[in-house]
C-alpha cells in the first residue's frame, strides 16, 4: 500500500523542502559555515539548481547569499546537515550577493556560480 499522507517529511532518501531550509552547512573538517536560506529550482525540469547559503555575519546580521550548485552539498547524517568540499576562505571568494538585494539569477551569473564551483552546470 502507498502512503498518501502529505505530511511525510522523510524517507531514506527523500526530504521535504522545509526541512532543508535552515539547515546547517559544514565545510569538508566539519566546522559550521552556514545555513541553507532556501532552494532555487528550475521550473519545468524541477530539479533544484541551487542552495543559497547564508554565510558571514554574526546571528543571521550582516550575512550574504551565496548560490551553491545543489551538487555541491553532500548530507552528513552524522552532522545532520550538508558537507561541502569548499574551505570558508575559497567561499568568501564565491559569486554572492546581499541579504537585502536581489539576485540576477541569468544565464551569465548562473555561468559564473558552476564556473566557481567547478560544476557541469545543471541545464548543459
Amino acid at each position: 500500500m502507498i502512503n498518501k499522507d502529505p505530511n511525510v517529511r522523510e524517507t531514506h532518501d527523500l526530504i521535504a523542502s522545509d526541512l532543508v531550509i535552515g539547515t546547517s552547512v559544514y565545510d569538508s573538517q566539519g566546522n559550521h559555515i552556514g545555513q541553507v536560506e532556501k532552494l532555487i529550482l528550475e521550473k519545468r525540469g524541477g530539479r533544484i539548481s541551487y542552495a543559497v547559503l547564508s554565510f558571514g555575519g554574526f546571528l543571521g546580521v550582516g550575512d550574504d547569499h551565496y548560490p551553491l550548485p545543489w551538487e555541491k552539498l553532500d548530507y552528513d547524517e552524522s552532522l545532520a546537515g550538508f558537507r561541502i568540499d569548499t574551505t570558508k576562505e575559497q567561499l568568501e571568494g564565491a559569486p554572492h550577493f546581499a541579504r537585502d538585494q536581489e539576485f540576477n539569477w541569468d544565464a551569465e551569473n548562473g555561468r559564473r556560480v558552476y564556473d566557481y564551483y567547478e560544476v557541469r552546470p545543471y541545464w548543459i
